[in-house]
């Protein structure tokens, strides 16, 4: 199973979005050095969220796949089981590569949005992956306890999180690397952990709670890696995006 970087690119509206990604115009597919290590890159793969989505509709999809990006559709659907299968069944259309729900909305919720994903993707020869948030990476064990009237330890609340997102048929999870190698035991190898919360070596952890560097997320077992302010707001962001899959992936 491959191992990716993906980068969140959490910016306000399109025109920031793609001058941000055209910096990394020069270094589709060649092979550069970091740190005396060779990586291959190509176009990233990116994280499409809420706000950018929200504010440029499936337009921003469209201009991405054209530009040769791999698309993570980041909206965490959450609602009733007709509700989502229709709203999954219109997203599977964009021909996104990744789409995910909320795996608090249940196991029928979930087996209901990946029959909308299907349909929806009818067309596309390759189907896109669909995951389940399990619990954010803003969410600590206290928050969970005292806000959410959830009892049980928060690795065990996410790993049956994962066990019924595997029930439902879906292809894996969004999870805490922290809680990766756990889930791997619990649903398989090739069940799908998608993990953000990924800091580099010194920098904040914002309003994350749970974070990891990507060499230590390697460790744990993640399949993915999301990473967002840590190379979208540093300075020289193909530098960073360089060491993170030198980390990550080797």
């Amino acid at each position: 199973m491959g191992k990716d970087v993906i980068i969140a690119c959490d910016f306000a509206n399109a025109e920031e979005t793609i001058r941000f990604l055209d910096k990394f115009n020069k270094i589709r597919d060649e092979v550069v050095r970091c740190d005396d290590i060779s990586v291959r890159v190509s176009r990233p793969y990116v994280k499409i969220g809420m706000e950018l989505f929200y504010a440029e509709g499936p337009q921003i999809i469209k201009t991405l796949k054209e530009r040769g990006h791999k698309v993570f559709l980041d909206l965490k659907v959450h609602d009733i089981p007709n509700t989502v299968k229709k709203t999954m069944k219109v997203l599977g259309a964009y021909g996104v590569d990744m789409v995910n729900v909320h795996a608090a909305g249940g196991i029928e919720m979930m087996k209901a949005a990946k029959e909308g994903l299907m349909l929806g993707s009818a067309r596309f020869a390759e189907k896109p992956k669909l995951i389940a948030v399990t619990q954010l990476t803003s969410t600590d064990e206290a928050t969970m306890h005292k806000e959410l009237l959830i009892e049980l330890p928060l690795p065990e609340v996410v790993k049956q999180y994962a066990l019924n997102a595997k029930a439902a048929g879906l292809d894996g999870v969004v999870c805490s690397a922290h809680e990766a190698a756990e889930i791997h035991m619990a649903c398989g190898p090739d069940f799908l952990t998608v993990t953000p919360g990924i800091r580099l070596a010194g920098d904040s952890a914002g309003d994350q709670k749970r974070v990891m560097t990507p060499a230590d997320a390697r460790d744990e077992g993640a399949d993915y890696i999301v990473v967002g302010r840590s190379i979208t707001a540093e300075s020289k962001p193909i530098d960073a995006y360089q060491r993170c899959r030198a980390d990550f992936i080797l």
